[in-house]
Protein backbone atom coordinates (compact mmCIF):
# COMPACT_ATOMS: atom_id res chain seq x y z
CA UNK A 1 0.00 0.00 0.00
CA UNK A 2 2.44 2.35 0.66
CA UNK A 3 6.60 1.91 0.41
CA UNK A 4 9.51 4.43 2.56
CA UNK A 5 12.77 4.37 1.53
CA UNK A 6 15.85 5.79 2.09
CA UNK A 7 13.68 8.77 3.78
CA UNK A 8 15.53 12.00 5.53
CA UNK A 9 14.23 14.44 6.34
CA UNK A 10 16.04 17.89 8.22
CA UNK A 11 15.59 20.51 9.76
CA UNK A 12 17.85 23.27 9.53
CA UNK A 13 20.33 21.10 8.46
CA UNK A 14 20.00 18.74 11.07
CA UNK A 15 18.46 15.13 10.44
CA UNK A 16 15.38 14.55 12.68
CA UNK A 17 14.32 11.75 11.00
CA UNK A 18 15.81 8.15 9.56
CA UNK A 19 13.91 5.38 7.66
CA UNK A 20 15.36 3.36 5.26
CA UNK A 21 12.99 0.97 4.33
CA UNK A 22 9.37 0.74 5.09
CA UNK A 23 6.68 -1.29 3.63
CA UNK A 24 2.93 -1.54 4.48
CA UNK A 25 0.50 -4.00 2.53
CA UNK A 26 -3.07 -2.39 2.23
CA UNK A 27 -5.46 -3.55 4.97
CA UNK A 28 -2.51 -3.53 7.61
CA UNK A 29 -2.53 -1.83 11.00
CA UNK A 30 0.75 -0.21 12.32
CA UNK A 31 1.87 1.53 15.31
CA UNK A 32 4.54 3.95 14.95
CA UNK A 33 6.53 3.96 18.49
CA UNK A 34 8.89 6.40 20.03
CA UNK A 35 9.94 9.06 22.56
CA UNK A 36 9.26 13.11 21.81
CA UNK A 37 10.97 14.28 19.30
CA UNK A 38 11.85 11.25 17.72
CA UNK A 39 10.26 12.00 14.54
CA UNK A 40 6.81 10.58 15.08
CA UNK A 41 4.81 13.37 13.58
CA UNK A 42 6.98 14.06 10.93
CA UNK A 43 7.14 10.71 9.54
CA UNK A 44 3.03 10.74 9.34
CA UNK A 45 3.10 14.27 7.93
CA UNK A 46 5.63 13.09 4.87
CA UNK A 47 3.47 9.89 4.64
CA UNK A 48 0.20 12.31 4.35
CA UNK A 49 2.30 14.53 1.56
CA UNK A 50 1.93 17.33 3.82
CA UNK A 51 5.74 17.13 4.36
CA UNK A 52 8.13 16.79 1.29
CA UNK A 53 11.16 15.13 2.63
CA UNK A 54 14.64 16.35 2.57
CA UNK A 55 15.56 13.44 0.27
CA UNK A 56 14.09 9.45 -0.71
CA UNK A 57 11.01 8.28 -1.75
CA UNK A 58 7.47 7.66 -0.76
CA UNK A 59 4.81 5.58 -2.96
CA UNK A 60 1.34 5.65 -1.51
CA UNK A 61 -1.23 3.27 -3.44
CA UNK A 62 1.40 2.81 -6.54
CA UNK A 63 1.93 6.54 -6.24
CA UNK A 64 5.29 7.84 -5.96
CA UNK A 65 4.21 11.26 -4.11
CA UNK A 66 7.55 13.63 -5.49
CA UNK A 67 5.71 13.15 -8.83
CA UNK A 68 3.28 15.39 -8.01
CA UNK A 69 2.73 19.37 -8.19
CA UNK A 70 1.10 20.35 -4.79
CA UNK A 71 -2.20 20.66 -6.66
CA UNK A 72 -2.11 17.35 -8.12
CA UNK A 73 -0.54 16.45 -4.26
CA UNK A 74 -3.41 18.07 -2.22
CA UNK A 75 -6.06 16.17 -4.87
CA UNK A 76 -4.36 12.93 -4.41
CA UNK A 77 -4.28 13.29 -0.41
CA UNK A 78 -7.94 13.74 -0.17
CA UNK A 79 -9.34 10.89 -2.47
CA UNK A 80 -6.63 8.44 -0.92
CA UNK A 81 -5.34 9.61 2.84
CA UNK A 82 -7.39 10.22 6.17
CA UNK A 83 -5.44 12.12 8.83
CA UNK A 84 -6.44 12.43 12.66
CA UNK A 85 -3.74 15.28 14.21
CA UNK A 86 -3.36 15.80 17.42
CA UNK A 87 -5.24 19.33 17.09
CA UNK A 88 -8.63 18.31 15.78
CA UNK A 89 -8.47 21.95 13.41
CA UNK A 90 -12.37 21.35 12.71
CA UNK A 91 -13.73 24.79 11.26
CA UNK A 92 -15.02 26.60 13.78
CA UNK A 93 -17.55 28.74 11.59
CA UNK A 94 -18.77 25.17 9.87
CA UNK A 95 -21.28 22.71 10.98
CA UNK A 96 -20.38 19.32 11.81
CA UNK A 97 -22.11 18.17 8.53
CA UNK A 98 -20.11 21.15 6.71
CA UNK A 99 -17.17 20.32 7.92
CA UNK A 100 -17.31 17.02 6.37
CA UNK A 101 -18.96 18.65 3.41
CA UNK A 102 -15.88 20.94 2.67
CA UNK A 103 -13.62 17.43 3.34
CA UNK A 104 -15.09 16.26 -0.06
CA UNK A 105 -15.36 19.93 -1.61
CA UNK A 106 -11.61 20.14 -0.96
CA UNK A 107 -10.71 16.94 -2.28
CA UNK A 108 -12.28 17.35 -6.11
CA UNK A 109 -14.80 15.11 -4.90
CA UNK A 110 -19.36 15.80 -5.65
CA UNK A 111 -20.56 16.45 -2.32
CA UNK A 112 -22.74 13.66 -0.65
CA UNK A 113 -24.94 14.71 1.98
CA UNK A 114 -25.75 11.36 2.37
CA UNK A 115 -22.45 9.49 2.73
CA UNK A 116 -21.68 12.09 5.66
CA UNK A 117 -24.74 10.81 7.31
CA UNK A 118 -24.07 7.47 6.78
CA UNK A 119 -20.42 8.64 8.52
CA UNK A 120 -21.92 10.47 11.42
CA UNK A 121 -24.62 7.54 11.87
CA UNK A 122 -21.97 5.17 12.22
CA UNK A 123 -19.93 7.16 14.61
CA UNK A 124 -23.14 7.73 16.37
CA UNK A 125 -23.37 11.26 16.33
CA UNK A 126 -25.50 12.21 13.77
CA UNK A 127 -27.68 14.19 16.26
CA UNK A 128 -24.94 16.73 16.02
CA UNK A 129 -24.86 16.99 12.39
CA UNK A 130 -25.95 21.04 12.96
CA UNK A 131 -23.96 21.90 15.62
CA UNK A 132 -20.80 23.48 16.03
CA UNK A 133 -17.26 22.31 16.97
CA UNK A 134 -17.56 24.88 20.13
CA UNK A 135 -20.99 23.29 21.18
CA UNK A 136 -19.49 19.72 21.35
CA UNK A 137 -18.03 17.58 23.74
CA UNK A 138 -14.30 16.49 23.37
CA UNK A 139 -15.27 13.01 22.39
CA UNK A 140 -17.64 14.07 19.86
CA UNK A 141 -15.58 16.54 18.00
CA UNK A 142 -12.96 13.65 18.30
CA UNK A 143 -15.55 11.44 16.05
CA UNK A 144 -16.02 14.25 13.90
CA UNK A 145 -12.34 14.41 13.40
CA UNK A 146 -12.52 10.44 12.40
CA UNK A 147 -15.12 11.08 10.45
CA UNK A 148 -13.79 13.56 8.21
CA UNK A 149 -10.75 12.00 7.57
CA UNK A 150 -12.93 8.60 6.39
CA UNK A 151 -15.81 10.51 4.12
CA UNK A 152 -13.81 9.95 1.56
CA UNK A 153 -13.32 6.13 2.28
CA UNK A 154 -9.33 6.44 2.56
CA UNK A 155 -7.32 4.04 1.68
CA UNK A 156 -4.69 5.08 4.28
CA UNK A 157 -5.82 6.11 7.84
CA UNK A 158 -3.13 8.05 10.01
CA UNK A 159 -3.69 8.94 13.32
CA UNK A 160 -1.22 11.48 15.38
CA UNK A 161 -0.91 10.71 18.90
CA UNK A 162 -5.09 9.78 19.61
CA UNK A 163 -4.85 8.78 22.67
CA UNK A 164 -2.67 11.20 24.64
CA UNK A 165 -3.95 12.90 27.81
CA UNK A 166 -7.20 10.48 27.68
CA UNK A 167 -7.63 8.20 30.54
CA UNK A 168 -7.54 4.66 30.07
CA UNK A 169 -11.50 4.00 29.20
CA UNK A 170 -11.39 7.03 26.51
CA UNK A 171 -8.37 5.66 25.48
CA UNK A 172 -9.87 1.77 24.57
CA UNK A 173 -12.32 4.05 23.01
CA UNK A 174 -10.45 6.34 20.92
CA UNK A 175 -8.70 3.27 19.62
CA UNK A 176 -11.39 1.28 18.78
CA UNK A 177 -12.86 4.14 16.86
CA UNK A 178 -9.85 3.90 15.09
CA UNK A 179 -9.80 0.44 14.10
CA UNK A 180 -13.62 -0.32 13.43
CA UNK A 181 -13.03 2.62 10.94
CA UNK A 182 -9.87 2.14 8.88
CA UNK A 183 -11.61 -1.75 8.60
CA UNK A 184 -14.98 -0.52 7.43
CA UNK A 185 -12.72 1.38 4.75
CA UNK A 186 -10.37 -1.38 3.98
CA UNK A 187 -7.91 0.76 5.04
CA UNK A 188 -4.49 0.98 5.82
CA UNK A 189 -4.13 2.27 9.65
CA UNK A 190 -0.93 4.20 11.11
CA UNK A 191 -1.57 5.33 14.82
CA UNK A 192 1.95 7.36 15.94
CA UNK A 193 1.80 7.19 19.31
CA UNK A 194 4.28 7.01 22.54
CA UNK A 195 1.09 6.16 24.99
CA UNK A 196 2.41 2.25 25.46
CA UNK A 197 -1.44 1.42 26.69
CA UNK A 198 -2.43 0.66 23.29
CA UNK A 199 0.85 -1.49 21.96
CA UNK A 200 -0.31 -4.53 22.85
CA UNK A 201 -3.47 -3.81 20.16
CA UNK A 202 -1.34 -4.09 17.34
CA UNK A 203 1.02 -6.41 15.74
CA UNK A 204 2.64 -4.75 13.38
CA UNK A 205 5.15 -2.24 15.17
CA UNK A 206 7.59 0.49 13.53
CA UNK A 207 10.01 2.09 15.87
CA UNK A 208 12.12 5.45 15.83
CA UNK A 209 14.84 6.32 18.56
CA UNK A 210 15.37 9.36 19.44
CA UNK A 211 17.94 11.52 17.67
CA UNK A 212 21.26 12.39 19.41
Amino acid sequence: MFALRELVHAYDGREVLRVPEWRAAQGAHWLVLGPSGSGKTTLLHILAGILRPTSGSVGIAGQDLAALKPAALDRFRGEHIGIVLQRLHLMPSLTVMNNLLLAQYLSGLPRDGARVREVLTTLDISGKADAYPHELSFGQAQRVAVARAVVNRPKLLLADEPTSNLDDARCEQAYELLDSQARACGATLVIATHDQRIRARMSNRFELRGRP
